[in-house]
């Protein structure tokens, strides 16, 4: 079986996070997705970040009982900062019939050299590249043990929709139905 891991903070998930993993599970050889929330990204500053628990809560409203989709806690109870290295070599332990495939976005591949223990990464584990507007094409070539996805370019950020929150801007079409409404209710980001 094989498993995507989409790392990520989530906070927010929006409809660009569910078009690329909804792309992964159908139109790759991936059975099955789950979205891994971060607590702490080494790589970025944790000031408008959201609790765990919200995040989790969140994402739950976002894909339902949706098959193929899983939602992962496993890194809040690892230590912090939060290292994609650690998070798989600890799946894959607990789950030796499982190919984990790491999923990622071209504009990861130019900080990558940076992430603890990369090249066991490399070494280990296939990467799944999706392109992200405003990164080319030329990391995925110099790397190894990647397949680019041609999967839609989706311009939307997180920062993007936690900024127009704070403008007052009504953004409901790019997040799903539950989550607008429960940030919404919530005054997230506000």
């Amino acid at each position: 079986m094989k498993i995507g891991l989409f790392f990520g903070s989530f906070n927010p998930v929006h409809i660009g996070h569910l078009a690329i993993a909804n792309y992964m599970v159908e139109f790759t050889d991936i059975d099955e997705l789950w979205f891994v929330i971060s607590p702490q990204n080494p790589l970025k500053r944790k000031s408008s970040l959201l609790t765990d628990s919200y995040r989790y809560e969140i994402l739950e409203k976002a894909i339902g009982h949706q098959g193929k989709f899983r939602i992962s806690d496993v890194e809040f109870n690892m230590p912090k900062p939060s290292y994609t290295i650690d998070t798989l070599t600890y799946l894959s332990e607990r789950n030796p019939n499982i190919e984990f495939i790491l999923i990622m976005g071209s504009d990861g591949l130019q900080t990558f050299h940076k992430w603890k223990n990369y090249q066991e990464i490399i070494r280990h584990y296939t990467r799944y590249v999706y392109p992200r507007p405003g990164s080319g094409h030329n990391e995925v070539k110099k790397s190894e043990n990647i397949k680019l996805i041609k999967a839609p370019q989706i311009e939307i950020s997180s920062s993007f929709i936690r900024n127009a929150i704070k403008e007052n801007k009504d953004i409901r079409y790019f997040l799903p139905a539950g989550v607008f409404e429960y940030i919404d209710k919530m005054g997230f980001y506000r």
